[in-house]
């Protein structure tokens, strides 16, 4: 008997989306790069992926691309956060490129491929407005000039990332001054770089429009792959299915309530103050999942059942109807919520079918 709450993952439908998009972008000469982290670097995610054509594979989290390399994952690997000093070693022993803003922590990955006996690949990462990670543009050339002098690095590319803190749009206009600084780059230190990383899922609107891609040819793909959307908009993606990861959970309580609470109001578990409304007795149930496992906020219901709320442990809903003890509610997730749920210790996670090659 299978266990709730659950994700139950579609690797047939993640490997349909991923291909659709790796044949899609491949005539605009860009390639895909596949993200993992909001999967806690799941092996089997990562083989659905490689089966549908992607060039690497792509983690915030040293710890996940471990696990990956542990699991027989044989593909470029590359850490997408700047990697922290203190994981210098991790990263050079596990990840082939990292990207990279800092060039103390670029050093101190010199140092530590050095000991190791290899060449780790960095992505300079270039800010273009969103106001993460990123060198300014005006210090390119001073950071390339220096990381050229580091032994045992190799300067892969450059990249940028948008339309995460700020949700600033990676347009023509963005992705043409990438372009240009890598071009620039080039001439000026007669070197040829092999990735210009344009972005993450945010770029599919840019990438399919028809626009000049300049000399951008590596997106960070995740959340497309994932849940079939672009997230400049959270629109669905012509082509791609929206439901290859659904979450599970069991009702633990079902019972006629009134839908107004007696007594006096403060705040809720989360700091919160409701403005409930009176409809008279209700179907209430009480799923066994809350905001330790998930974003309630982000789960969208079955039809006919609506969410009222949420604590820790406690899911609680609506419907025309009771709900029978012990039956199971299926729900469709957006980002936050897959991300909170996937890295949750008290969610399970099933497969099917299964990928045996890497």
């Amino acid at each position: 008997m299978m266990t709730a709450p659950r994700l139950e993952v579609d690797l047939q439908k993640i490997e349909q989306n991923a291909r659709t998009l790796v044949k899609l972008l491949a005539p605009r000469g860009i390639s895909v790069t596949g993200i993992t982290k909001a999967t806690l670097g799941s092996a089997e995610i990562a083989r659905a992926l490689l089966s549908a054509g992607v060039c690497a594979l792509g983690d915030s989290r040293i710890e996940n691309i471990a696990a990956m390399r542990q699991s027989g994952i044989r593909t470029p690997l590359v850490l997408i956060r700047s990697p922290m000093l203190s994981q210098a070693q991790l990263v050079v022993t596990h990840a082939d490129i990292s990207l990279n803003s800092e060039l103390e922590v670029m050093s101190r990955l010199s140092s530590a491929a050095q000991e190791a006996g290899v060449t780790h690949g960095v992505v300079v990462m270039i800010e273009l407005g969103d106001l993460r990670e990123g060198i300014m543009p005006a210090d390119l050339d001073s950071t390339v000039r220096q990381i050229l002098r580091l032994p045992n690095i190799r300067l892969k590319g450059i990249g940028t990332n948008l339309a995460c803190r700020s949700g600033v749009s990676p347009d023509t206009a963005k992705m043409s001054e990438l372009s240009s600084l890598a071009t620039l780059t080039e001439a000026t230190f007669g070197l040829s770089l092999d990735t210009i990383s344009g972005g993450n899922s945010a770029n599919i609107g840019w990438a399919l429009s028809g626009a000049e891609t300049g000399r951008v040819n590596d997106l960070r793909l995740g959340e497309a792959i994932l849940l079939g959307r672009e997230t400049l908009h959270r629109q669905p993606i012509e082509g791609l299915h929206l439901d290859a990861i659904t979450l599970v959970a069991e009702v633990i309580e079902s019972k006629v309530k009134p839908s107004l609470p007696w007594g006096a109001i403060a705040q809720t578990a989360f700091g919160e103050k409701p403005k409930p409304t009176n409809r008279g007795d209700i179907f209430q149930a009480i799923l066994a999942i809350g905001e330790q496992d998930t974003d309630p906020s982000g789960l969208s219901a079955p039809p006919g059942i609506e969410i009222l709320g949420s604590s820790s442990d406690h899911l609680v809903v609506s419907g025309p109807n009771l709900v029978a003890v012990g039956s199971k509610l299926r729900f469709q997730l957006n980002y936050s919520a897959l991300l909170r749920a996937m890295t949750s210790p008290y969610v399970a996670r099933t497969f099917s079918p299964s990928y045996q090659t890497a």
